[in-house]
């Protein structure tokens, strides 16, 4: 028998009870069967089969980090949040970056959207910042996203992605251009999560003490610069290191290479939105920074890995409908159905108690409600403390203190296309995207949509595609067909 030495610490049960051979199970006598009494083995394998929850159906493979984020410029004409209230203040913050559409053993270096979603511990209550390293997305009704996800995922017969989904879809989603743009294009694969910047990508709102709003579009801007990988570069490091974005890291705060961005936003008059040129809660269009210039607002930096990657990165639970006094949410439809489903989708992976763990739950303050019960429940209540409200007893009141100042809505209830705007077509922002290219960079974007689409087996799919990149700029359509037609009959 091998004893612990002094300074060791015994290994035990679940219950406590000390373990006396963990290396052998209990038999019945020498070389017999195991027994079925042996508690140690049997809440090991019980444990074991049950170490791993249901991944994300969208950013499944992610890396995270603990950090800080410091407030650099006086924004408190514009907003009422407490931690953006004072220059010099710090609030702690986690951030998880993730591919979109991958399984959780996918690669780092995929040709991908990648999510930037942050959650900041204020003193108000957590905040999360729910967004992607694009300033748009594909779509911009969240009626359409699980056709979406489904179209990007493996396909329910070949279990592999196929072009022909992907495509296929695009093909009838012409919003998706301005998006595919991008995805196609050098940012499609960062060099690492240091190297590229996020977004906050929906409109929200900002409200400030005086009741005036503004709603808001967030940059944060890499301090590290950006750095992209080719389709060959993303390829060979996607087959020889799988791992390569969490590596890096891992490794640069492991040695004190601490990274950073530079958070900017851009702030439109709650007045001037009805009458943009175009729909301003549009989730396929950005703002031009000519009309609504980035005005700087602080420092984030990431200075602490997670002890374990499995509680900290693969449970931390992110809610854009996380907010915090002073900050709400616009009309943008994609937000608006992210406010329901993000939460939902924590509740049905972690359980409906996701918030009382460690990276989920408020630090900078506590959380005061009525919930109880339910998987998982924590004893961290009040003793004889009620489940009710109101009550005669002490407990948590309401603050009557809105978020965010009202939103005037009117009208009919139903299904009702967005509002027409002046500059509401979903080709033009794709087009000027394109302009902004250099030769090399179209070239690039050119092969990298062609390869793709040119797989397609459906020349009506193929023709859907290449009429929207025809709309966005003509140049633009005329090269994408003829490097399809080139890769198609070779």
């Amino acid at each position: 028998m091998t004893k612990p030495t002094p300074t060791a610490r015994v290994l035990t049960t679940e219950s406590g009870a000390p373990v006396a051979d963990n290396q052998n199970s209990s038999t019945a006598g020498v070389g017999g069967p195991i027994v079925l009494q042996d508690q140690h083995l049997l809440e090991k394998l019980a444990r074991f089969n049950r170490e791993r929850i249901p991944e994300r159906v969208v950013h499944a493979r992610g890396s995270g980090a603990y950090g800080h984020f410091e407030v650099t410029d006086d924004v408190t004409g514009f907003t009422g949040a407490d931690f953006l209230s004072a220059v010099g203040k710090r609030t702690e913050l986690f951030i998880r970056f993730s591919t979109v559409a991958d399984n959780l053993g996918g690669p780092d270096a995929a040709r991908d959207p990648r999510g930037f979603a942050v959650k900041f511990y204020t003193e108000e209550g957590n905040y999360d910042l729910v967004g992607n390293n694009t300033p748009v997305f594909f779509i911009k009704d969240p009626l359409k996203f699980p056709d979406f996800i489904h179209s990007q995922k493996r396909d329910p017969f070949t279990g592999k992605q196929e072009p022909d989904n992907v495509w296929d879809f695009w093909a009838h989603a012409p919003e998706a251009t301005h998006q595919v743009t991008w995805l196609m294009g050098d940012r499609g694969i960062p060099a690492s999560y240091r190297h590229m910047n996020g977004y906050g990508s929906h409109t929200y709102r900002w409200t400030n003490a005086e009741g005036a709003s503004f709603f808001v579009k967030y940059h944060f801007k890499t301090n590290q610069g950006i750095r992209c990988l080719s389709a060959e570069q993303g390829a060979e490091l996607s087959g020889t290191d799988p791992n390569s974005h969490q590596t890096d890291l891992l490794q640069s705060i492991e040695r004190g290479v601490y990274p950073s961005w530079t958070l900017y936003v851009q702030l439109m008059p709650e007045a001037e939105a009805a009458d943009y040129r175009f729909n301003p809660f549009d989730l396929t269009k950005v703002w031009p920074h000519k009309d609504y210039p980035l005005r700087r607002v602080g420092r984030m930096v990431l200075d602490r890995n997670p002890d374990n990657v499995f509680a900290e990165v693969e449970q931390s639970a992110f809610s854009p409908n996380n907010f915090v006094p002073g900050i709400g949410p616009s009309p943008d439809k994609m937000l608006q159905g992210r406010l329901f489903a993000y939460a939902d989708a924590h509740r049905y992976r972690l359980g409906v108690n996701h918030t009382q763990l460690p990276v989920n739950a408020p630090r900078a303050t506590t959380a005061n409600n009525y919930g109880r019960d339910g998987l998982m429940a924590t004893n961290g209540y009040d003793r004889h403390a009620k489940n009710y409200e109101p009550n005669s007893y002490g407990g948590p009141v309401q603050s009557d203190r809105p978020l965010a100042a009202p939103l005037a809505v009117d009208g009919h209830v139903g299904t009702h296309a967005a509002p027409a705007h002046s500059k509401d077509d979903d080709f033009f922002q794709a087009g000027e995207l394109y302009r902004l290219m250099s030769e090399d960079e179209k070239e690039r974007l050119i092969a990298n949509i062609a390869g793709g689409l040119s797989q397609v087996g459906r020349e009506d799919v193929i023709e859907k595609n290449l009429a929207h990149f025809h709309a966005a700029d003509p140049e633009y359509g005329s090269r994408v067909e003829a490097k399809v037609r080139e890769l198609r009959e070779d």
